[in-house]
């Protein structure tokens, strides 16, 4: 393809909105067009990464028997309140829904667990069918409350979803573990460094779930990973063993101590300067809301540790979760922000507690009084201990939950995520077949999405250099760069013709930069910056059939004769699986 003959624009500095790299390049490229937030049009160049990225993808499909299908990305209620998954999605605010002229209430679909469900139970009457396997490749929507990083989190972006319908639970994990394997050789072949992770299943719901996290320090996600054990999950899912608390020695008799405006554990640890954070218990409380009623819940907390809200609502089983505002602070505990503890709070407030507080002595607490504490609070004598579960984040340096490594916590792109969904919605939707007894039972099903454009974002967060893009082979654009220096030289037109039709009549698509008004100088640049990883250089020895060949991350550039260029790169390619 001649440069000439496509719309090509390259902008000097980053877009003001770019927060990450991989949205600044593109749009400096030309790839990616704002169209509003969150929404994008995707260029030429880069519907054509996509397009690598879903070949990709469809291959390693249908090689384990995967039927490819397309469902319709407009969704009836009716379908998602058979689930009970309507007022959860409405509720959390990322739902696209409306009513259509005749007043029937239907949504965009940002995933199609209701929509599959029903397409295989009306064609499944017997365990004979089964297992039944499909995906589709099709654009979905969400209604993000803050769209950022370009493709990463946009209303409308580009998924693989898969399904797998199964007889058991063994044979529901087996169809898992081969989507694992799969999903391995997809991001593989795409050229990216990534980690598969534990991972919480949130609104999607099942009984387990992995995330493939690629190695990026501009991730939305921390992962904690012990490199040693092997051991890798989302913060929302890690587990870990956390240093011991401090022994607090004799007990002394629970007192109320003044704390005038010390609100915080700095501020109170300013007070009680021989107290360590770890015998400091904090008292949080949410909201909790659930189908018919709501919940005020207070959670204890050790002074050095965070609650993660994701596993406390699993715990609670809600519909959604927040941050309890003043009003109900006050009422549940007669006191300001700040001063919350486990003692004398409202009737009808749920307390729990944090592992964290497992084995602290005379701990300091909130008094439920303005500018109150208690000091010297024992569990046992003074209060009960509530129930007690992991609701803590894993910290840097604990150990891992076998006790053999230690966390460290690293950052992540998301970019695929694969669910054991048992037979959530195949009860739900009545979803049902008849095994060799002629006893009706529920399908088992698995779910497995793949972020098409996240791929293309998250591979070059993972490559590129200050002057732009270096796309791997097997997903780049194109995968040659043809750059004439002197466009309108015999010599040179000659030589780059034969290269261009040589390549691309072996199966290699090649980008001609031919453009004649463009100097060499300029050329380098918008090479740089598309990042297309093999690049042929003719100019002055194009008379000698000799041209500079190397990779855009400036490994291996000679200059060489044609013939050893052509091979090399014919070589290159069908390693890459593109010729």
């Amino acid at each position: 393809m001649r440069l000439t003959e496509q719309l090509f624009v390259t902008l000097r500095e980053d877009p003001a909105d770019a927060e990450v790299r991989s949205h600044a390049l593109m749009v400096r490229a030309g790839f990616l067009q704002k169209l509003s937030a969150g929404i994008y049009i995707y260029g030429p160049m880069l519907w054509r990464v996509l397009r690598r990225v879903e070949q990709i993808v469809r291959e390693e499909h249908d090689r384990v028997g995967y039927q490819e299908l397309l469902m319709p990305a407009l969704q009836p209620r009716e379908l998602w309140e058979e689930s009970g998954r309507w007022d959860r999605y409405v509720q959390d605010g990322i739902l696209f829904h409306f009513a259509d002229r005749k007043g029937s209430e239907v949504c965009l679909g940002p995933t199609h667990e209701e929509v599959i469900t029903t397409y295989v139970k009306r064609m499944i009457q017997s365990y004979k069918q089964l297992p039944v396997m499909l995906y589709q490749i099709q654009t979905k929507f969400r209604d993000e409350i803050r769209p950022r990083f370009g493709l990463m989190r946009g209303k409308e972006f580009i998924m693989k979803d898969a399904y797998s319908f199964d007889v058991s639970a063994d044979d529901m994990k087996a169809s898992y573990e081969k989507m694992h394997k799969v999903y391995c050789n997809v991001f593989t072949r795409c050229g990216l460094r990534f980690t598969p992770v534990e991972a919480d299943s949130g609104a999607i719901g099942g009984a387990g779930s992995e995330e493939f996290m690629v190695d990026a320090e501009t991730g939305e996600d921390a992962i904690a990973v012990c490199h040693k054990t092997g051991y890798a999950a989302n913060i929302e899912k890690a587990v870990s063993q956390i240093p011991a608390p401090d022994a607090a020695g004799d007990a002394v008799e629970m007192h109320k101590e003044p704390t005038p405006g010390a609100k915080s554990c700095e501020e109170l640890l300013a007070l009680f300067p021989n107290l360590p954070k770890t015998r400091l218990l904090k008292t949080v409380l949410y909201s909790a809301t659930y189908e018919e009623r709501e919940e005020t819940v207070a959670v204890m907390c050790r002074g050095d540790r965070e609650v993660n809200e994701i596993k406390l609502l699993n715990h609670l089983q809600a519909h959604s979760l927040e941050l309890a505002d003043e009003e109900t602070v006050r009422s549940a505990t007669g006191a300001e922000l700040g001063f919350a503890g486990p003692l004398n709070l409202a009737d009808g407030v749920r307390l729990l507690a944090d592992q964290s507080v497992s084995g602290v002595e005379g701990f300091l607490c909130g008094a439920n009084e303005t500018d109150a504490h208690y000091l010297d609070v024992w569990f046992g004598r003074d209060l009960e201990q509530p129930e007690t579960a992991d609701f803590g984040v894993v910290q840097e340096g604990d150990q891992t939950g076998d006790g053999k490594g230690v966390i460290k916590i690293t950052r992540g792109i998301e970019v695929g995520h694969i669910f054991q969904l048992g037979t959530k919605y195949s009860e739900a939707m009545d979803a049902t077949f008849a095994d060799k007894s002629q006893k009706v039972k529920p399908l088992w099903m698995g779910c497995y999405g793949i972020g098409v454009s996240r791929v293309a974002a998250a591979a070059i967060e993972q490559n590129h250099d200050e002057n732009g893009m270096i796309w791997p082979l097997s997903i780049a654009p194109y995968a040659v760069h043809l750059v004439q220096m002197k466009a309108g030289q015999e010599e040179q037109d000659v030589l780059s013709q034969e290269i261009h039709d040589t390549l691309q009549a072996q199966g290699v698509d090649v980008l001609w930069d031919d453009r004649p008004k463009v100097g060499p100088g300029a050329k380098f640049k918008d090479a740089d910056l598309v990042g297309i990883p093999l690049r042929v250089v003719v100019g002055r020895d194009a008379g000698d059939r000799r041209v500079e060949f190397g990779c855009r991350d400036g490994e291996g550039r000679e200059t060489l004769g044609v013939e050893d260029v052509l091979s090399q790169i014919l070589h290159a390619c069908q390693e890459a699986g593109r010729a």
